[in-house]
Order: structure tokens, then sequence, then C-alpha cells
């Protein structure tokens, strides 16, 4: 059964999917994260061509044909090519999310995002799923 990873607290949601991709790719997981729209797919392949400073985080676009030999994948479908690790930047759970091994919801600091959290945090826990919690808040502290 798919386990799922919640984030919270993040000061910035995209250098968090960031981080953990990394951090995932390390291990020689294989991530798929993805975006409700083509901005936020934009801005996510602009920071991963950055980010960490001193490397670089081999990704695409889920549709183009290198995507089933990338670490990290970004998509808007349910076009992908594994089914390891999603890390999930929607305000909502995706309706695919229990083909991955693990799904990571990412949950910033703002009060309404937070709100809409704890819903999809609900949704996973009253369908009993395996769940896990990090306040990325505390670790700063």
């Amino acid at each position: 059964m798919t386990k799922v990873d919640f984030y919270t607290g993040s000061e910035d949601r995209l250098r968090t999917a960031c981080q953990l991709s990394h951090k995932a790719m390390q291990s020689g997981v294989r991530v798929l994260l993805h975006v409700p729209d083509d901005e936020l797919a934009d801005q996510l392949d602009k920071m991963l061509w950055h980010y960490p400073p001193t490397a670089f985080i081999p990704h695409c676009h889920s549709s183009e044909a290198e995507a089933a030999d990338m670490p990290v994948v970004i998509g808007r479908d349910e076009n992908f090519p594994h089914s390891e690790l999603l890390i999930s930047l929607h305000q909502e759970c995706v309706s695919f999310f229990s083909r991955f091994e693990r799904v990571i919801e990412i949950v910033g600091r703002d009060e309404e995002e937070a709100k809409r959290g704890r819903l999809r945090f609900k949704y996973y826990r009253d369908r009993g799923y395996e769940l896990g919690h990090t306040d990325l808040a505390k670790l700063r502290a």
C-alpha cells in the first residue's frame, strides 16, 4: 500500500520539492514531480537546473522521450514512466496517487494552504494509508 508523507510548514514549496527530489535521487529513487499547471512546471524546471548550487538534478518533462531514463520527471498529466515516488504540488489529492509506492505532500505556511493540507491528510487517513509527518518549521528552529 502507498505510504504518504506530509512535509508541512514549507517556506518555499518548490525549493522543498527540489530538496526532496535531490535526496531521493541520491538514494536511487526515481521521482515524479506532479504540478497543476504549465507555469509551475516551468518554474520548477528552472529551479532544478540550479539546485543544488554545486550540482545538477537531471530531469525532464514527462512528455519528453528520455523521461523513462531520468531520475526526476516533471508532469502535469497521468503520463509517467515509473511508480516509485510522487511529489505532489497540488492543493487536492491527485486521483492516481495510489499507483505510487510513496507520495509526498508539501504544505506551505499559508493558512489556506494548511487547511487544504489537513483535508488531504484526513482523506488519506480515512482510507487507511500509512502516514508520516515532518514539520519543516521545527527543523529550522
